[in-house]
Protein backbone atom coordinates (compact mmCIF):
# COMPACT_ATOMS: atom_id res chain seq x y z
CA UNK A 1 0.00 0.00 0.00
CA UNK A 2 1.42 3.28 -0.91
CA UNK A 3 1.81 5.98 1.54
CA UNK A 4 -0.47 9.14 0.46
CA UNK A 5 1.53 11.74 2.45
CA UNK A 6 5.04 10.10 1.22
CA UNK A 7 3.75 10.26 -2.17
CA UNK A 8 2.27 14.05 -2.42
CA UNK A 9 4.74 15.46 0.38
CA UNK A 10 1.46 16.18 3.11
CA UNK A 11 1.65 13.91 6.55
CA UNK A 12 -1.97 12.05 5.99
CA UNK A 13 -2.82 13.45 9.74
CA UNK A 14 -2.50 17.37 8.49
CA UNK A 15 -5.59 16.84 5.94
CA UNK A 16 -7.59 15.74 9.04
CA UNK A 17 -6.42 18.45 11.13
CA UNK A 18 -7.02 21.55 8.85
CA UNK A 19 -10.66 20.86 9.35
CA UNK A 20 -13.42 20.66 12.23
CA UNK A 21 -16.47 18.56 13.03
CA UNK A 22 -18.60 16.29 10.73
CA UNK A 23 -18.76 18.29 7.90
CA UNK A 24 -15.26 19.15 7.92
CA UNK A 25 -14.42 15.33 8.32
CA UNK A 26 -16.67 14.67 5.06
CA UNK A 27 -14.45 17.44 2.95
CA UNK A 28 -11.15 15.85 4.15
CA UNK A 29 -12.50 12.26 3.15
CA UNK A 30 -13.41 13.55 -0.09
CA UNK A 31 -9.77 14.89 -0.56
CA UNK A 32 -8.25 11.88 0.75
CA UNK A 33 -10.25 9.97 -1.74
CA UNK A 34 -9.05 12.22 -4.69
CA UNK A 35 -5.64 12.51 -3.74
CA UNK A 36 -6.36 7.90 -4.30
CA UNK A 37 -7.90 8.32 -7.56
CA UNK A 38 -5.19 10.56 -9.00
CA UNK A 39 -2.30 8.31 -7.87
CA UNK A 40 -4.24 4.88 -9.00
CA UNK A 41 -4.71 7.40 -12.63
CA UNK A 42 -0.45 8.37 -12.43
CA UNK A 43 0.23 4.62 -11.47
CA UNK A 44 -1.78 3.19 -14.21
CA UNK A 45 -0.37 6.07 -16.92
CA UNK A 46 2.69 4.99 -15.79
CA UNK A 47 2.51 1.00 -16.54
CA UNK A 48 0.22 1.48 -18.93
CA UNK A 49 -1.09 -2.35 -17.57
CA UNK A 50 -5.00 -3.06 -18.58
CA UNK A 51 -6.19 -5.10 -15.75
CA UNK A 52 -5.72 -8.64 -15.49
CA UNK A 53 -8.35 -11.10 -16.63
CA UNK A 54 -9.64 -13.84 -14.07
CA UNK A 55 -11.04 -17.09 -15.65
CA UNK A 56 -14.28 -17.43 -14.10
CA UNK A 57 -16.66 -20.78 -13.50
CA UNK A 58 -19.03 -19.80 -15.95
CA UNK A 59 -16.14 -19.08 -18.96
CA UNK A 60 -14.49 -22.71 -17.91
CA UNK A 61 -18.33 -24.21 -18.18
CA UNK A 62 -18.39 -22.32 -22.05
CA UNK A 63 -15.25 -23.08 -23.04
CA UNK A 64 -15.09 -27.10 -21.87
CA UNK A 65 -18.60 -27.22 -23.90
CA UNK A 66 -16.82 -26.05 -26.89
CA UNK A 67 -14.80 -26.90 -29.62
CA UNK A 68 -11.17 -25.58 -29.02
CA UNK A 69 -9.53 -25.27 -33.09
CA UNK A 70 -6.16 -23.59 -32.96
CA UNK A 71 -4.75 -23.38 -36.68
CA UNK A 72 -0.97 -23.17 -36.06
CA UNK A 73 1.55 -25.01 -33.72
CA UNK A 74 4.91 -25.56 -34.49
CA UNK A 75 5.96 -28.20 -31.58
CA UNK A 76 7.08 -30.08 -34.57
CA UNK A 77 10.16 -27.92 -35.71
CA UNK A 78 10.58 -27.06 -31.83
CA UNK A 79 11.18 -30.71 -31.04
CA UNK A 80 13.56 -30.84 -34.45
CA UNK A 81 15.46 -27.43 -33.29
CA UNK A 82 15.91 -28.89 -29.81
CA UNK A 83 17.85 -31.94 -30.75
CA UNK A 84 15.20 -34.27 -29.73
CA UNK A 85 12.24 -35.91 -30.36
CA UNK A 86 9.44 -37.92 -27.60
CA UNK A 87 12.06 -40.19 -26.20
CA UNK A 88 14.23 -37.28 -25.54
CA UNK A 89 10.86 -34.87 -24.68
CA UNK A 90 8.04 -36.80 -23.09
CA UNK A 91 5.17 -34.36 -23.52
CA UNK A 92 3.17 -36.29 -21.07
CA UNK A 93 4.95 -34.43 -18.60
CA UNK A 94 5.35 -30.54 -18.33
CA UNK A 95 8.02 -29.23 -20.81
CA UNK A 96 8.79 -25.92 -19.64
CA UNK A 97 11.39 -24.80 -22.60
CA UNK A 98 8.17 -25.38 -24.97
CA UNK A 99 4.74 -23.72 -25.18
CA UNK A 100 3.02 -26.98 -25.75
CA UNK A 101 2.95 -30.59 -23.63
CA UNK A 102 0.21 -32.39 -22.86
CA UNK A 103 -0.90 -31.48 -19.56
CA UNK A 104 -1.33 -27.84 -20.51
CA UNK A 105 -3.74 -28.88 -23.86
CA UNK A 106 -5.63 -30.70 -21.10
CA UNK A 107 -5.43 -27.16 -19.21
CA UNK A 108 -6.21 -24.91 -21.77
CA UNK A 109 -9.65 -27.27 -23.08
CA UNK A 110 -7.37 -27.70 -26.57
CA UNK A 111 -9.87 -30.10 -29.21
CA UNK A 112 -8.12 -29.98 -32.15
CA UNK A 113 -4.86 -28.32 -33.48
CA UNK A 114 -2.80 -28.15 -36.85
CA UNK A 115 0.26 -28.98 -36.14
CA UNK A 116 2.57 -26.96 -38.68
CA UNK A 117 5.27 -28.91 -40.74
CA UNK A 118 7.36 -26.00 -41.31
CA UNK A 119 10.63 -26.14 -42.90
CA UNK A 120 12.97 -23.65 -43.52
CA UNK A 121 12.71 -21.84 -47.25
CA UNK A 122 16.41 -21.95 -47.21
CA UNK A 123 16.25 -26.07 -47.48
CA UNK A 124 14.55 -24.86 -51.29
CA UNK A 125 17.97 -23.83 -52.22
CA UNK A 126 19.80 -26.87 -51.16
CA UNK A 127 17.02 -29.03 -52.66
CA UNK A 128 15.61 -30.38 -48.94
CA UNK A 129 12.99 -29.25 -48.84
CA UNK A 130 10.53 -31.84 -49.99
CA UNK A 131 12.72 -34.48 -47.94
CA UNK A 132 12.47 -32.08 -44.56
CA UNK A 133 8.51 -31.78 -45.00
CA UNK A 134 7.99 -35.85 -45.35
CA UNK A 135 10.33 -36.03 -41.60
CA UNK A 136 7.96 -33.44 -40.05
CA UNK A 137 5.10 -34.94 -41.12
CA UNK A 138 6.44 -38.50 -39.31
CA UNK A 139 7.22 -36.34 -36.01
CA UNK A 140 3.60 -35.44 -35.86
CA UNK A 141 2.60 -39.39 -36.49
CA UNK A 142 4.82 -40.30 -34.70
CA UNK A 143 3.22 -38.55 -31.47
CA UNK A 144 0.01 -39.50 -32.31
CA UNK A 145 1.20 -43.39 -32.26
CA UNK A 146 3.40 -42.56 -29.02
CA UNK A 147 0.51 -41.14 -26.81
CA UNK A 148 -2.83 -42.56 -28.44
CA UNK A 149 -4.68 -41.78 -25.36
CA UNK A 150 -4.41 -37.76 -26.11
CA UNK A 151 -4.36 -37.79 -29.75
CA UNK A 152 -5.93 -39.26 -33.20
CA UNK A 153 -5.20 -37.96 -36.76
CA UNK A 154 -8.09 -36.60 -38.14
CA UNK A 155 -8.72 -36.00 -42.02
CA UNK A 156 -12.17 -34.61 -42.18
CA UNK A 157 -14.74 -32.31 -40.32
CA UNK A 158 -16.28 -35.70 -39.23
CA UNK A 159 -12.92 -37.35 -38.17
CA UNK A 160 -12.46 -34.27 -35.65
CA UNK A 161 -16.10 -34.02 -34.47
CA UNK A 162 -15.70 -37.88 -33.36
CA UNK A 163 -12.22 -37.25 -32.12
CA UNK A 164 -13.63 -34.70 -30.22
CA UNK A 165 -16.27 -37.04 -28.96
CA UNK A 166 -13.47 -39.35 -27.29
CA UNK A 167 -11.83 -37.03 -25.51
CA UNK A 168 -8.99 -36.68 -27.66
CA UNK A 169 -7.20 -34.32 -29.15
CA UNK A 170 -8.08 -34.20 -33.65
CA UNK A 171 -4.47 -33.72 -35.21
CA UNK A 172 -4.52 -32.04 -38.32
CA UNK A 173 -1.46 -31.53 -40.45
CA UNK A 174 -0.58 -28.14 -42.09
CA UNK A 175 2.20 -26.91 -44.20
CA UNK A 176 3.95 -23.53 -43.60
CA UNK A 177 5.61 -22.54 -47.14
CA UNK A 178 4.52 -23.30 -50.93
CA UNK A 179 8.39 -23.87 -50.91
CA UNK A 180 7.33 -27.61 -49.76
CA UNK A 181 6.13 -28.69 -53.14
CA UNK A 182 9.60 -27.97 -55.33
CA UNK A 183 7.00 -26.25 -57.96
CA UNK A 184 5.49 -29.92 -58.51
CA UNK A 185 1.51 -30.16 -58.24
CA UNK A 186 2.12 -34.26 -57.71
CA UNK A 187 3.79 -33.28 -55.10
CA UNK A 188 1.12 -31.08 -53.70
CA UNK A 189 -1.32 -34.31 -54.31
CA UNK A 190 1.21 -36.34 -52.35
CA UNK A 191 1.23 -34.08 -49.41
CA UNK A 192 -2.38 -34.22 -49.15
CA UNK A 193 -2.64 -38.04 -49.37
CA UNK A 194 -0.08 -37.92 -46.34
CA UNK A 195 -2.49 -35.88 -44.20
CA UNK A 196 -2.01 -32.61 -45.30
CA UNK A 197 -4.96 -30.15 -44.83
CA UNK A 198 -3.67 -26.45 -45.41
CA UNK A 199 -0.73 -25.02 -47.14
CA UNK A 200 0.50 -21.36 -46.76
CA UNK A 201 0.89 -20.70 -50.52
CA UNK A 202 4.72 -18.52 -48.96
CA UNK A 203 6.67 -18.10 -46.07
CA UNK A 204 9.01 -15.26 -45.40
CA UNK A 205 10.37 -15.53 -49.36
CA UNK A 206 9.27 -15.00 -52.40
CA UNK A 207 8.53 -17.93 -54.30
CA UNK A 208 8.90 -18.98 -58.66
CA UNK A 209 4.64 -18.57 -58.00
CA UNK A 210 3.97 -16.37 -55.05
CA UNK A 211 5.23 -12.91 -53.28
CA UNK A 212 5.48 -13.43 -49.76
CA UNK A 213 4.72 -9.92 -47.30
CA UNK A 214 8.62 -10.30 -46.18
CA UNK A 215 10.21 -10.48 -49.01
CA UNK A 216 10.32 -8.07 -52.67
CA UNK A 217 7.32 -8.96 -54.80
CA UNK A 218 7.97 -10.20 -57.98
CA UNK A 219 4.84 -11.43 -59.42
CA UNK A 220 1.92 -8.91 -58.14
CA UNK A 221 0.74 -11.74 -56.38
CA UNK A 222 -0.21 -15.00 -57.86
CA UNK A 223 2.42 -16.09 -61.05
CA UNK A 224 -0.05 -18.71 -63.32
CA UNK A 225 1.67 -21.57 -61.65
CA UNK A 226 0.02 -20.30 -58.26
CA UNK A 227 -2.92 -19.97 -59.76
CA UNK A 228 -2.99 -23.77 -60.61
CA UNK A 229 -1.61 -24.29 -57.50
CA UNK A 230 -4.80 -22.39 -55.52
CA UNK A 231 -7.51 -24.22 -57.88
CA UNK A 232 -5.17 -28.36 -57.18
CA UNK A 233 -5.90 -27.37 -53.29
CA UNK A 234 -9.63 -26.54 -54.18
CA UNK A 235 -10.00 -30.17 -56.01
CA UNK A 236 -8.20 -31.81 -53.34
CA UNK A 237 -9.96 -29.83 -50.84
CA UNK A 238 -6.76 -28.59 -49.24
CA UNK A 239 -7.87 -25.46 -47.46
CA UNK A 240 -5.72 -22.45 -49.00
CA UNK A 241 -3.66 -20.33 -46.12
CA UNK A 242 -2.85 -16.93 -46.97
CA UNK A 243 -0.69 -16.21 -44.08
CA UNK A 244 2.64 -14.75 -45.07
CA UNK A 245 1.69 -13.65 -48.33
CA UNK A 246 1.30 -9.99 -49.81
CA UNK A 247 -1.93 -8.40 -50.16
CA UNK A 248 -1.99 -8.94 -53.87
CA UNK A 249 -0.94 -12.32 -53.32
CA UNK A 250 -3.95 -12.69 -50.88
CA UNK A 251 -6.34 -10.77 -53.01
CA UNK A 252 -5.18 -13.02 -56.15
CA UNK A 253 -5.45 -15.85 -53.93
CA UNK A 254 -9.26 -15.03 -52.53
CA UNK A 255 -10.10 -14.03 -56.56
CA UNK A 256 -9.03 -17.69 -57.81
CA UNK A 257 -10.24 -19.89 -55.01
CA UNK A 258 -13.97 -21.62 -55.19
CA UNK A 259 -13.30 -22.69 -51.52
CA UNK A 260 -13.17 -20.88 -48.21
CA UNK A 261 -9.78 -19.87 -47.62
CA UNK A 262 -7.80 -19.54 -44.06
CA UNK A 263 -5.11 -17.36 -42.39
CA UNK A 264 -4.02 -19.69 -40.17
CA UNK A 265 -1.95 -17.16 -37.96
CA UNK A 266 -1.88 -13.60 -38.90
CA UNK A 267 -3.68 -10.95 -37.23
CA UNK A 268 -5.36 -6.99 -38.19
CA UNK A 269 -3.19 -4.44 -39.90
CA UNK A 270 -5.83 -1.93 -38.89
CA UNK A 271 -4.36 -2.26 -35.13
CA UNK A 272 -0.82 -3.19 -35.55
CA UNK A 273 0.31 -2.10 -39.25
CA UNK A 274 2.82 -5.18 -39.84
CA UNK A 275 3.46 -6.99 -43.49
CA UNK A 276 2.30 -10.06 -41.64
CA UNK A 277 -1.43 -8.78 -40.66
CA UNK A 278 -4.33 -8.56 -42.92
CA UNK A 279 -5.65 -5.32 -44.22
CA UNK A 280 -8.82 -4.30 -43.86
CA UNK A 281 -10.07 -4.61 -47.67
CA UNK A 282 -8.68 -8.27 -47.58
CA UNK A 283 -10.86 -8.58 -44.46
CA UNK A 284 -13.73 -7.45 -46.33
CA UNK A 285 -12.38 -9.88 -49.42
CA UNK A 286 -12.38 -12.89 -46.83
CA UNK A 287 -15.80 -12.17 -45.56
CA UNK A 288 -17.25 -12.82 -49.04
CA UNK A 289 -15.37 -15.46 -49.75
CA UNK A 290 -16.58 -17.56 -46.44
CA UNK A 291 -12.92 -17.91 -45.12
CA UNK A 292 -11.58 -17.32 -41.31
CA UNK A 293 -8.58 -15.31 -40.03
CA UNK A 294 -6.89 -17.14 -37.46
CA UNK A 295 -5.74 -14.20 -34.77
CA UNK A 296 -1.83 -14.59 -34.09
CA UNK A 297 -0.76 -14.57 -30.84
CA UNK A 298 2.94 -13.04 -31.37
CA UNK A 299 3.45 -10.22 -29.72
CA UNK A 300 5.99 -8.62 -32.67
CA UNK A 301 2.96 -8.71 -34.69
CA UNK A 302 0.32 -7.78 -32.21
CA UNK A 303 0.96 -5.03 -30.51
CA UNK A 304 1.19 -1.79 -32.26
CA UNK A 305 4.73 -0.77 -31.55
CA UNK A 306 6.39 -3.77 -32.24
CA UNK A 307 4.54 -3.73 -35.05
CA UNK A 308 6.30 -1.04 -36.43
CA UNK A 309 9.85 -1.70 -35.65
CA UNK A 310 9.12 -5.11 -36.88
CA UNK A 311 7.81 -3.81 -40.47
CA UNK A 312 11.23 -1.21 -40.65
CA UNK A 313 13.12 -4.68 -39.75
CA UNK A 314 11.66 -6.15 -42.67
CA UNK A 315 12.69 -3.57 -45.02
CA UNK A 316 16.07 -2.97 -43.35
CA UNK A 317 16.41 -7.04 -44.38
CA UNK A 318 15.36 -6.82 -47.63
CA UNK A 319 17.65 -3.42 -47.69
CA UNK A 320 20.79 -5.37 -46.78
CA UNK A 321 20.20 -8.63 -49.35
CA UNK A 322 19.24 -6.09 -52.33
CA UNK A 323 23.45 -5.06 -50.80
CA UNK A 324 25.00 -8.84 -50.04
CA UNK A 325 22.48 -10.63 -52.63
CA UNK A 326 25.39 -13.54 -52.47
CA UNK A 327 26.62 -12.70 -49.30
CA UNK A 328 24.46 -13.62 -46.18
CA UNK A 329 27.01 -13.36 -43.61
CA UNK A 330 26.98 -9.28 -43.98
CA UNK A 331 23.12 -9.82 -44.35
CA UNK A 332 23.15 -11.48 -40.79
CA UNK A 333 25.59 -9.12 -39.01
CA UNK A 334 23.69 -5.75 -40.76
CA UNK A 335 19.94 -7.10 -38.85
CA UNK A 336 21.74 -7.99 -35.70
CA UNK A 337 23.29 -4.17 -35.97
CA UNK A 338 20.10 -2.79 -36.98
CA UNK A 339 18.29 -4.95 -33.85
CA UNK A 340 20.53 -3.48 -31.75
CA UNK A 341 20.13 -0.12 -32.44
CA UNK A 342 16.92 -0.75 -32.40
CA UNK A 343 15.41 -2.82 -29.39
CA UNK A 344 12.04 -4.14 -29.16
CA UNK A 345 9.78 -2.39 -26.77
CA UNK A 346 7.99 -4.08 -23.88
CA UNK A 347 5.52 -6.94 -24.21
CA UNK A 348 1.80 -6.57 -24.57
CA UNK A 349 -0.87 -8.04 -22.90
CA UNK A 350 -4.28 -10.77 -23.78
CA UNK A 351 -6.05 -7.16 -24.27
CA UNK A 352 -3.63 -6.32 -27.74
CA UNK A 353 -4.66 -10.17 -29.05
CA UNK A 354 -8.81 -9.44 -28.00
CA UNK A 355 -8.11 -5.83 -29.76
CA UNK A 356 -7.19 -7.61 -33.13
CA UNK A 357 -10.22 -10.22 -32.81
CA UNK A 358 -12.69 -7.13 -32.10
CA UNK A 359 -11.11 -5.56 -35.45
CA UNK A 360 -11.80 -8.66 -37.24
CA UNK A 361 -15.72 -8.81 -35.89
CA UNK A 362 -15.76 -5.04 -36.82
CA UNK A 363 -14.92 -4.77 -40.30
CA UNK A 364 -15.49 -8.64 -41.62
CA UNK A 365 -18.02 -10.18 -38.90
CA UNK A 366 -17.71 -12.80 -36.09
CA UNK A 367 -18.23 -15.52 -38.51
CA UNK A 368 -14.83 -14.91 -40.21
CA UNK A 369 -12.62 -15.14 -37.26
CA UNK A 370 -10.69 -17.73 -35.34
CA UNK A 371 -7.37 -18.52 -33.34
CA UNK A 372 -4.27 -19.64 -34.67
CA UNK A 373 -1.29 -18.62 -31.74
CA UNK A 374 1.60 -19.75 -33.65
CA UNK A 375 2.79 -21.35 -30.10
CA UNK A 376 6.68 -23.03 -30.24
CA UNK A 377 6.91 -20.40 -33.19
CA UNK A 378 7.50 -17.44 -31.64
CA UNK A 379 9.84 -15.99 -28.97
CA UNK A 380 7.20 -13.64 -27.61
CA UNK A 381 3.89 -13.74 -26.47
CA UNK A 382 1.87 -11.69 -24.70
CA UNK A 383 1.29 -11.43 -20.52
CA UNK A 384 -1.73 -13.93 -19.35
CA UNK A 385 -0.90 -16.34 -23.07
CA UNK A 386 2.24 -17.60 -21.92
CA UNK A 387 0.85 -21.14 -23.54
CA UNK A 388 -1.79 -23.69 -24.79
CA UNK A 389 -3.42 -23.54 -21.11
CA UNK A 390 -4.32 -20.39 -21.51
CA UNK A 391 -7.17 -20.02 -23.97
CA UNK A 392 -9.49 -19.68 -21.56
CA UNK A 393 -8.65 -16.20 -20.96
CA UNK A 394 -9.74 -15.43 -24.48
CA UNK A 395 -12.93 -17.28 -23.71
CA UNK A 396 -13.36 -14.63 -20.24
CA UNK A 397 -11.85 -11.75 -22.23
CA UNK A 398 -14.76 -11.77 -24.77
CA UNK A 399 -17.42 -12.73 -22.25
CA UNK A 400 -15.99 -9.50 -19.69
CA UNK A 401 -16.45 -7.86 -23.36
CA UNK A 402 -19.84 -8.56 -23.89
CA UNK A 403 -19.58 -11.17 -26.66
CA UNK A 404 -22.62 -14.05 -26.48
CA UNK A 405 -21.63 -17.51 -25.90
CA UNK A 406 -22.75 -18.10 -29.22
CA UNK A 407 -20.39 -16.04 -30.57
CA UNK A 408 -17.54 -17.51 -28.50
CA UNK A 409 -18.39 -20.57 -29.81
CA UNK A 410 -17.60 -19.86 -33.66
CA UNK A 411 -14.47 -17.94 -32.42
CA UNK A 412 -12.98 -20.82 -30.31
CA UNK A 413 -13.67 -23.73 -33.50
CA UNK A 414 -17.25 -23.29 -35.44
CA UNK A 415 -15.98 -21.21 -37.69
CA UNK A 416 -13.19 -23.16 -39.20
CA UNK A 417 -15.40 -26.60 -38.91
CA UNK A 418 -17.61 -24.38 -40.87
CA UNK A 419 -14.92 -23.54 -43.80
CA UNK A 420 -13.37 -27.33 -43.50
CA UNK A 421 -16.73 -28.68 -44.63
CA UNK A 422 -17.33 -26.11 -47.05
CA UNK A 423 -13.98 -26.92 -48.84
CA UNK A 424 -14.61 -30.53 -48.74
CA UNK A 425 -18.03 -29.62 -50.37
CA UNK A 426 -16.23 -28.03 -53.14
CA UNK A 427 -13.68 -30.69 -53.55
CA UNK A 428 -16.54 -33.43 -53.79
CA UNK A 429 -17.88 -30.78 -56.70
CA UNK A 430 -14.96 -30.53 -58.69
CA UNK A 431 -14.41 -33.93 -58.72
Amino acid sequence: MTDLGRVYRVPATTIANRVRGSAGFLVALALAGALVGSLAGSLAAQTDQPAKITVTPRALKLHRSSIVIDGHNDLPWALRKAGGRFDRFDISKPQPKFHTDIPRLRSGGVGAQFWSVYVPVSTRRDGKALSTTLEQIEIVKEMVKRYPEVFELAMTVDDIERVHRKGKVASMIGVEGGHSIENSLSVLRKLYQLGARYMTLTHSETLDWADSCTDIARHDGLAPFGEEVVREMNRLGMLVDISHVSPDCMRDALRVTKAPVIFSHSSARGVADHPRNVPDDVLKLTAKNGGVVMINFYSDFVDRRAAERGKSRVAKRNELQKQFPNDADKVTAGLRAWEVANPRPGNCSVHTVLDHIEHVIKVAGVDHVGLGADYDGVTRVPRQLDDVSKYPVITQGLLDRGHSEAEIRKLLGANLLRVLRKAEQVAAELN
